[in-house]
């Protein structure tokens, strides 16, 4: 029978880790007698990121003094103690090859059952002193799980552990752990884990996101961890587009239609997605500005709208000196923020500029003769700032089941309320607070970011599911960094220290362009030292947190992922530059 041997408890505290402050809650202390163990942990435990550990899938963290002796050996350590994995239960037996998700077992007074194996992040890697940590427990099959808790109660080191239930279908913690992270994911093993009621429900989700794009033909990277799996890039780096027609839709912005020069096949593109342009007003460096598409793609080419920004050189140069007939580069159609399929409603919200990607969603929906429930909410400064008025108008009178919400802050005396808008209000969470929108719908928001900011966070405290809102920024993405607090407002900048000689790396929403360094072991580490915004989890090829568009150029890995990306993208984490490259960041 196996045993539990210690119970480890510790509070987040914060450490010092590269010249940061890190909050964490990956150091465990032994306890002796007993302790209570409850829905959400053990008594005197917690956790520093409730984005990635805690929560009653995630109770308590089980590793094995079997693993242990692994690691030892295998590192060459002695000196490991108790709660050295963060792990609450160091246990005797339950090897991560036997136990299986939907196991049920009685330790002491309390009844757990296994939920899902551990997400290894990159705050493993300080506790054990060994940067690739979180790789290395995949890799080698020895993750870990969590249990939740079925029933309350009291446990002590000595207890038993007495198996009372076997989970559905017997798929151990490392079977199910590898068929996630790593590159095999047979279909009828998908099924089974999907099925599994045990397994918690993120994992089930990012299955059924690896089934569906294998069914797809989408196989492309691992869409189990992609934030949304996407087609392929039509093409590598940029292609030669021909400016067809440049028009205005409104007194601000100017929408280009482009046709490919070498009348090739432009492939697929989904509506939502954005292009990166190079532009040459000189023989200089050029200018790599992004867009959204802003009508629905077709075989023929793209369309783009462009917002006059004030003091914008690339916006102005769109403007005022690019004409029909000009040549600029364009990249294939990339991105994440797409129309979300499915039967339920789906509300596009947008304000200024920000409705270009969501018009093109529109557009699809009443080109495929929807019967979804489509809200459609804008927000301008008046009709003169009103772009595409007129075509949404179009569409949405062809959608039998939509509504439309329209905000002038500044409404001038030729606009009419009830004809070109409804409300005299900027668009904002007070709005949203008045109207019956659905709370199982698709939210699909982009604006700048202090309206995006308001509505998500009135979505989430209306019990909107985080998975249901989907948002889209011009300009830097917000950082990813657990444990650690995003800095705002610092301007992407050449890093410290004497310039590099290396390959030229550009950061197209930044607006940044700096030679590699060596003194740095990733593209990570460098664009953080360009303070350029980044995401990121394991730092260590594990999770895809960090999986970036790569627009042009190449990569070499050190380490290898455990699995690739997608086409055309590229894990920053692990990698350096082999040529000039080019990064959606």
């Amino acid at each position: 029978m196996a045993r539990l041997l210690s119970v480890n408890v510790g509070l987040p505290k914060t450490i010092s880790w590269h010249g940061r402050e890190v909050r964490t809650g990956i150091w465990k202390e032994p306890v002796a007698g007993p302790r209570m163990a409850r829905r959400l942990n053990i008594d005197g435990d917690g956790q520093g990121d409730l984005a990635g550990h805690g929560g009653e899938n995630r109770a308590v963290y089980v590793y094995q003094i079997e693993s242990y002796d692994y690691w030892q050996r295998f590192l060459g350590r002695s000196d490991f103690v108790f709660g050295q994995f963060g792990e609450n239960f160091t246990v005797e037996g339950l090897s991560d090859a036997e136990a299986c998700i939907g196991d049920q077992y009685r330790i002491g007074k309390a009844l757990f059952e296994i939920s899902q194996p551990r997400v290894t992040c990159y705050r493993l890697g300080i506790r054990m002193d060994v940067p690739e940590m979180a790789s290395l427990l995949v890799s080698h099959g020895r993750p870990g799980f969590y249990m939740r808790v079925l029933e309350e109660g009291l446990v002590e080191a000595g207890d038993d552990v007495e198996m009372v239930a076997a989970g559905l279908n017997r798929l151990t913690i490392s079977e199910v752990d590898a068929l996630l992270y790593k590159p095999d994911h047979p279909i009828d093993r998908l099924d089974l884990a999907i099925d599994n009621p045990a397994l918690s429900l993120g994992w089930r989700q990012s299955f059924e996101k690896l089934r569906d794009a294998s069914l797809n033909g989408r196989a492309s990277g691992n869409a189990g961890l992609a934030a949304y799996p996407q087609p392929d890039p039509a093409w590598e780096g940029f292609r030669e587009f021909r400016v067809s027609r440049k028009t205005f839709a409104s007194s601000d912005v100017v929408s280009l239609e482009l046709e490919p020069r070498d009348a090739l096949p432009i492939g697929d593109a989904l509506p939502g997605q954005f292009v990166v342009i190079e532009l040459k007003p000189t023989a200089s460096t050029p200018w790599l500005r992004s867009y959204s598409l802003s009508a629905r793609p077709d075989s023929r080419g793209f369309s783009i709208s462009v917002k006059r920004e004030v003091g914008g050189s690339a916006s102005g140069y769109i403007h005022d000196t690019l004409v029909v007939d000009d040549v600029v580069g364009l990249s294939a159609p990339r991105g994440s923020f797409v129309l979300p399929q499915g039967d339920g409603p789906v509300v596009l919200t947008s304000a200024g500029i920000g409705v270009t990607p969501v018009l093109a969603m529109l557009e699809a929906l009443a080109e495929e003769g929807t019967e979804r429930e489509i809200w459609w909410l804008h927000g301008a400064r008046n009709g003169l700032q009103h772009p595409f008025g007129e075509t949404a108008r179009r569409f949405l009178s062809s959608i039998p089941r939509a509504h439309s919400v329209i905000c002038y802050s500044s409404p001038t005396s030729m606009d009419v309320i009830g004809r070109d808008y409804d409300r005299k209000s900027r668009l904002n969470s007070d709005v949203l607070k008045s109207l019956s929108l659905p709370l199982d719908a698709e939210y699909c928001i982009c604006g700048p970011a202090e309206f995006m900011s308001d509505l998500i966070e009135f979505l989430r405290s209306s019990g909107v599911d985080r998975s249901r809102i989907h948002s889209e920024a011009f300009g830097p993405v917000s950082s990813i960094t657990p444990g650690i607090a995003a800095v705002e407002g610092r301007r992407p900048h050449q890093p410290p220290g004497e310039r590099g000689t290396g390959p030229l790396i550009t950061f197209a929403r930044s607006g940044l362009s700096v030679a590699w360094s060596s003194n740095y072991d990733s593209l990570l580490n460098f664009a953080e030292a360009c303070d350029v915004p980044v995401r990121w989890s394991c730092r260590a090829g594990v999770c895809h947190t960090c999986e970036t568009a790569l627009i042009s150029g190449a990569v070499v890995y050190d380490p290898q992922p455990l699995d690739t990306a997608a086409k055309g993208n590229v894990l920053i984490c692990c990698s350096k530059p082999k040529a000039n490259v080019i990064l959606d960041l």
